[in-house]
């Protein structure tokens, strides 16, 4: 019935502002080519970003490098914004719409992979990498927005730009708090950009979950494990009887649904009878509403835990996303200019990389794509049963936004691994940044000089996407950012890692400072 219900809204929408007026042909030629322009400095970008391989939260490095480029190009940089020490706004600009551009700059613990060879190869054992590839977004985002600023400050176009970074997006831990706090304020659009092997975007829901991250404390007595078992109350217990409810209980729970957990604090040793423990559940499912049923029903099952155990527990929301609802009317303008752009021109040594990552990985098999991919709208989409989850989801709630997925990955790799970083510091991440980057500066130039398409896409979001469902979201005003996650393994792997770390100022690229020669095709 929903998906009935959002097809008739969604047919009955307004002729877009895309197909009508838009940015001049002469400007968007212009952004273009200030962003090609800037291809070195791309480069540069996405391969020391590669290189400082932050996981979320610890994004230290990575974001002075990213703030430090923005300020050098006339951006008014606010750091620690909405209590997260990696987080910041830059901005710049006057009158006109307010646009936000966004991308996350996080990566992933236990995935260190030497770039530029097809084999499974740690540049750090056990050290974080970017096997997914967050490390080409914001220097897109960067050099689209410094490619636009050109163009209205020489064609003197009013308007307001204001960057942001997705930090610990692979936590789904800040991008609700943004929300919560105010960021988006007054912003009118936002662009979010996200690494893919395809170069498209999309409008409507686009089938993934909403999702809250969630740990529960239990709290217990001590006692010797051995010699007076009974003088203690076990907080690990509480955890293992709430785990066994919780799998009993997914037999009659909706199909939409995904849970899982880890157990990040178990007791100390085997011979004392632990007095906390900790579980961290995530809670998925299609809807606001279906997601806040999975949550109480944990936090029940949580506590009918603890009295079967004689402890208590607390519990401590650690990220929120929501359910993901993109606007027609930007993303039929933005599809415009990725189609004008068109698809990298890949090389021979690119094919050929791409092909050596996927047989020596035993992928599928498929060259790097020659065409953009359609526009992807409810009606071509097939429907969706339950899956990940992005919080840009929550600030698609609070503006209109949408995502541009921009090719600089390689088909078919495993999304959360090592054959998902093989690429990120090659030529394939550096191209697909300039393409994106172009259709991105495009997009811009037609939202500050189109007031209609503005206009449009508030339309959509208020007479469509609110009518489809309204942001509801579990986190509450006592909850804060886990800003403590990741920060004793940073502190553990840093030193080692900063030995790797990109100097641009003696090597051209990153592969030639670790003595990788593109493109390697035979494992190393």
């Amino acid at each position: 019935m929903r998906k009935t219900m959002m097809a008739g809204l969604l047919a009955a929408t307004l002729p877009t502002a895309a197909l009508q007026a838009a940015a001049p042909k002469a400007l968007k030629a212009e952004a273009a080519a200030a962003v090609d322009a800037q291809a070195k400095q791309i480069q540069v970008m996405v391969d020391q970003v590669f290189s400082f391989a932050e996981p979320g939260f610890q994004e230290v490095r990575t974001s002075e490098y990213l703030t430090g480029i923005l300020e050098k190009n006339g951006f008014t940089v606010t750091r620690g914004v909405a209590g997260i020490p990696t987080a910041f706004t830059a901005t710049w600009g006057s009158g006109g719409p307010l646009i936000a551009l966004g991308s996350d700059i996080d990566d992933l613990l236990g995935v260190s992979q030497i770039p530029g060879i097809p084999n499974q190869k740690a540049m750090i054992e056990g050290a974080p990498g970017h096997g997914e590839g967050h490390n080409a977004g914001m220097p897109l985002v960067i050099a689209a927005a410094i490619a636009a600023k050109k163009v209205m400050e020489e064609r003197k176009i009013p308007g307001r730009l204001m960057l942001w970074p997705g930090v610990a997006e692979e936590l789904l831990a800040t991008k609700a708090f943004y929300v919560r706090d105010g960021l988006f304020k007054g912003v009118d659009a936002c662009i979010f950009t996200h690494v893919g092997s395809e170069f498209g975007t999309a409008y409507g829901d686009l089938g993934q979950n909403g999702m809250v991250s969630v740990e529960y404390t239990f709290h217990g007595k001590t006692a010797h494990a051995a010699g007076s078992p009974w003088d203690g109350r076990s907080a690990l217990d509480g955890v293992e009887v709430m785990d066994t409810a919780w799998n009993f209980r997914r037999e009659h729970l909706p199909l939409t649904q995904r849970s899982h957990y880890v157990i990040t604090n178990g007791g100390g040793q085997p011979n004392v009878v632990p007095d906390k423990a900790s579980v961290w559940y995530y809670f998925r499912d299609r809807t606001f509403g279906a997601v806040r049923n999975l949550y109480e029903i944990g936090n029940q099952i949580s506590e009918a835990a603890a009295k079967a155990t004689g402890t208590t527990v607390t519990r401590q929301t650690l990220g929120y996303a929501a359910p993901n609802f993109a606007n027609k009317p930007i993303a039929e303008a933005a599809q415009l200019n990725i189609e004008a752009v068109g698809m990298p021109k890949w090389s021979a040594d690119d094919q050929a990389f791409a092909r050596a990552v996927q047989e020596t990985n035993q992928r599928k098999v498929e060259p790097l794509k020659s065409a953009v991919t359609p526009l992807s709208t409810p009606q071509n989409r097939p429907d969706r049963q339950g899956g990940g989850s992005d919080d840009i989801g929550d600030i698609m709630w609070a503006v209109p936004t949408i995502t541009i997925r921009f090719p600089s990955n390689i088909p078919n790799v495993i999304g959360h691994h090592v054959t998902a970083a093989m690429a990120m510091a090659t030529p394939i991440a550096h191209k697909g940044a300039v393409a994106g980057a172009k259709a991105l500066a495009m997009t811009v130039l037609d939202l500050m000089t189109t007031p209609k398409l503005v206009a449009d896409a508030k339309t959509y979001f208020t007479d469509v996407q609110l009518k489809t469902d309204s942001y509801a979201p579990v986190l509450t005003a006592a909850d804060k950012p886990a800003i403590w996650l990741n920060a004793r393994t940073m502190a553990e792997m840093r030193p080692a890692m900063e030995k790797h770390y990109y100097d641009p100022a003696k090597y051209d690229t990153y592969l030639e400072q670790i003595g990788v020669t593109y493109p390697t095709v035979k494992p190393q």
